[in-house]
C-alpha cells in the first residue's frame, strides 16, 4: 500500500533511495571484507578511516573517495556506485592462484597529513605483490602494511632516494636496533629511533646529517607510524 503525502505525492521514492544506499552501505562491507577490515580498506584507498566510516553509515563519499576506493578494490566506478554493471571492469580476469598474494598499496611519498591520519591526503600509485606465505613468515599480515617512496639522501646507504620501503603499521614502539617510519611537523622521514636519558635520537645514517634529539617533554609531537620491514630499489 502506498502511503501518500500532503501534497498528494507517494513515499515510494524515498523507500527507493534508502534501499539504494542500504545496498551501496552493503557493497562497501564487502570491499571491507576483501581486505580484511574497515581501517585496511581505507589505507589501500587513501582516505580517513573516519570518513569510510561515515559512508558505512550512510553518508554520501565524493566522486574522488569513490574512485579511489575502486581503485584500491579492483572494481568498476559504476558497479559501486550503483550496484548496476560487472563488478570488474571490462578486460579484468581473475587469475588462477592469485588468492596466494596480498596486495600492499603504495602510497605517495611526499604525503603528509598534517593533524589527520598520516595517509589521509596520501595518493595510491599502484599495489605491490607478496606471496602471504612469505608474509606471514615474517608475522606480519597484509592490512597492517602499505609502502611509501624514500625521498632524499639521509640515510644512505641503507636507503636511497626512490627506494620503496615496506611499513609495519603494528610496531609503533622503539624496539632495538631498526628504521622507522616517523610523522614530525607535519612531514614523513625514514630514520633509525633511539632512546635515552634526555627522549629519543632520530639518526641519519647519511654522516652530512646531524642526530637530531625530541627531548622528553615534546614526545607527544613524535609520531611512529611503523617500522620499516623490507626495501627494494634499482641497482
Amino acid at each position: 500500500m502506498k502511503v501518500e503525502s500532503s501534497d498528494g505525492s507517494t513515499l515510494s521514492s524515498s523507500k527507493k533511495e534508502l534501499e539504494r544506499d542500504e545496498a551501496f552501505i552493503e557493497r562497501l562491507r564487502s570491499l571491507a571484507e576483501y581486505h580484511g577490515s574497515v581501517n585496511a580498506l581505507a589505507k589501500a584507498a587513501g582516505v580517513s578511516q573516519s570518513g569510510l566510516q561515515r559512508y558505512l553509515n550512510g553518508g554520501e563519499p565524493s566522486r574522488k573517495a569513490l574512485i579511489a576506493i575502486a581503485l584500491a578494490s579492483d572494481v568498476s566506478l559504476g558497479w559501486l556506485a550503483t550496484g548496476e554493471g560487472d563488478k570488474q571492469e571490462s578486460g579484468q580476469e581473475e587469475v588462477a592462484g592469485m588468492e596466494d598474494y596480498a596486495f600492499v598499496p603504495l602510497y605517495d611519498a611526499q604525503c603528509s597529513a598534517g593533524d589527520g591520519a598520516w595517509n589521509e591526503n596520501c595518493r595510491v600509485l599502484t599495489h605491490i605483490s607478496f606471496t602471504r606465505y612469505s608474509l606471514r613468515k615474517q608475522g606480519l599480515t597484509p592490512e597492517h602494511l602499505s609502502a611509501i617512496r624514500i625521498d632524499g639522501d639521509s640515510m644512505e646507504p641503507i636507503l636511497h632516494s626512490g627506494d620503496t620501503v615496506l611499513i609495519d603499521h603494528t610496531r609503533t614502539t622503539i624496539e632495538g636496533e631498526g628504521i622507522y617510519i616517523l610523522r614530525l611537523d607535519g612531514h614523513l622521514y625514514a630514520k633509525r629511533l633511539q632512546r635515552n636519558f634526555d627522549g629519543v635520537s632520530i639518526i641519519s645514517t647519511n654522516k652530512e646529517y646531524r642526530e637530531v634529539v625530541v627531548p622528553r617533554d615534546r614526545l607527544h609531537e613524535l609520531d611512529i607510524i611503523g617500522r620499516a620491514v623490507w626495501s627494494a630499489g634499482w641497482l
